[in-house]
């Protein structure tokens, strides 16, 4: 249809579609602008709060205090233990997903035939599609009662809310998402790459893990940077199953908070507009945000350090 119109038609619509693009572009951008600006403005008027002791006081005691209750009477508000709470489970789902993921994208990508591909990736990707909150509540009421009869069996107590269960549900949670992209960093690699080893007289098993490999680090260090970062801002399965006690601990059978549960139970709860108590989620968003960023900025450094073949 598009074929039969006039010249001068056809470049009034390339003009049209060319400005609703841009503008949706530009709608975009200011979205995320205006998110950072809210974030931003309540972040200095709850370091600027009097209850905080006032700046730059407040952000000293942001990151030197040892506790966090901006709710309680006795207002400590030392970010350690949800920034403890939130890197503990982070650290534990990177284990699971780390090593499992880059088995998964190997197979995939060097050693499954096309028909075992095609069965497996629709697997991965409807566990993508699992909302968060139903992994939250298979943590805790699958996976903790099954951990704790483990652990009882040494002799040790876990708590029904905990570190470690969240943290192992949300490893395989992000495990699609990480497999994924670090099986498209492994397609990546050039086949004259491994026909040239394999001309050498290496096997399957070796071409990978001499050629494939090392010219895909830079991205498969990229992918698992991302998937970090997108388990640092996981929600649902952390509130639900990590608990809401901002423990600074390094025991992961003992309840935690993390920024994001955190968030959750004060954005909730009934606290007034604007009050010390409710702009402490902002300075905690901030602080989350923040390091997020630069886990998504150091992902794309590493993206770009892919060599071009």
């Amino acid at each position: 249809m598009l074929s039969r119109l006039p010249l001068g038609v056809k470049r009034r619509l390339d003009t049209v579609f060319y400005l609703f693009f841009f503008f949706m572009g530009l709608v975009t951008i200011l979205v995320t602008f205006l998110i950072v600006l809210a974030l931003v403005l309540d972040t200095i008027k709850f370091f600027m709060h009097e209850e905080a002791g006032g700046f730059p006081k407040s952000l000293i005691r942001f990151f030197t205090e040892t506790q966090w209750t901006p709710t309680f009477y006795d207002k400590q508000i030392g970010i350690l233990p949800l920034l403890n709470g939130t890197f503990m489970i982070a650290f534990i789902a990177g284990v699971i997903s780390i090593p499992v993921g880059l088995v998964i994208a190997a197979y995939l990508s060097e050693f499954a035939s096309f028909k075992t591909r095609e069965f497996i990736k629709p697997w991965l990707d409807f566990m993508e599609a699992v909302p968060t909150v139903v992994y939250g509540y298979f943590a805790l009421l699958v996976v903790t009662p099954v951990l704790q009869k483990f652990f009882s069996l040494f002799g040790i107590e876990m708590e029904g809310m905990n570190a470690l269960s969240p943290g192992i549900v949300l490893g395989f949670m992000i495990l699609p998402f990480t497999a994924s992209m670090v099986e498209d960093a492994f397609r990546g690699v050039p086949t004259y790459l491994r026909e040239a080893s394999y001309a050498l007289g290496a096997n399957k098993v070796t071409t990978f893990f001499r050629v494939v490999l090392p010219a895909a680090r830079s991205g498969v260090l990229a992918a698992y940077l991302l998937g970090i970062s997108r388990a640092l801002g996981e929600t649902m399965v952390v509130a639900v199953a990590a608990g809401m006690y901002p423990n600074l601990t390094l025991n992961p059978l003992e309840p935690i908070q993390t920024i994001t549960g955190y968030i959750v139970q004060v954005a909730l709860g009934d606290l007034p507009f604007n009050s010390f108590e409710y702009l402490s989620i902002f300075a905690a968003g901030m602080f989350l945000f923040i390091t997020t960023l630069i886990f998504n900025l150091l992902a794309v450094y590493f993206k770009s350090k892919v060599k071009g073949y």
